[in-house]
């Protein structure tokens, strides 16, 4: 496949394939800033459904950042990549250590973000769950373990691009996975964008404000 020319396009082309989901009742589309906001946004807005966030950090491995051993997501739902932890010896001093930094740069995020506007209601709700692409999976690990703990009815993933592994592993937890480009040699999100500029907090909440 070519690559999408960036986040806007993908975010068009994957509401091709969301369409049944277009001015349904109780359904909601979430996505993972900042990246998955501005797929989000046009998903959003191409099927008439409410657009929100659900903040998610990736734990970095100390001194290789880029290196994921886990994710948390708001509430403090975690996920961890147990083989990481201890194959590169992580001790659990350095693991709090991450995950107090990185709750708060979530509040930091939240606070930013969704200002005095509380977390939605989502119980009997169908989310979808959006992203601008998915390699190893641990955010979006992390949102479906905090999405699952607010009872939702029908949780469906739907991303521009990620690995076939990921994907394959990640329908065995959700109701729903929607990608049109899944890649057998995945090397990283960017390199499936033309633009993979870094998304700013001010375009995130420009793009929630005009949602």
């Amino acid at each position: 496949m070519n690559k999408y020319t960036d986040r806007q396009e993908a975010g068009i082309v994957l509401a091709e394939h969301l369409k049944q989901y277009r001015q349904m009742q109780d359904v909601i589309v979430l996505a993972l800033p900042r990246g998955g906001v501005p797929v989000g946004y046009e998903v959003a807005k191409a099927l008439s459904l409410p657009l929100d966030i659900l903040i998610v950090r990736k734990l970095g491995v100390p001194n290789h950042e880029e290196l994921a051993f886990g994710a948390i997501a708001s509430g403090g739902a975690a996920v961890f990549n147990e083989d990481v932890v201890r194959d590169l010896t992580i001790s659990k001093n350095e693991i709090d250590q991450i995950i107090e930094r990185e709750k708060e740069e979530i509040k930091r995020r939240e606070i930013t973000y969704r200002g005095t506007r509380s977390f939605p209601d989502l119980a009997k709700k169908t989310v979808i769950l959006v992203d601008d692409g998915i390699a190893t999976g641990a955010t979006m690990r992390a949102a479906i373990k905090l999405l699952r703990s607010q009872h939702v009815k029908k949780l469906v993933v739907a991303i521009p691009v990620a690995a076939r592994d990921t994907c394959d592993d990640l329908m065995l937890e959700v109701e729903e996975l929607i990608c049109p480009s899944i890649q057998e040699y995945f090397y990283a999100v960017g390199a499936w964008y033309e633009n993979f500029s870094q998304t700013s907090d001010e375009e995130v909440i420009f793009l929630l404000k005009k949602a």
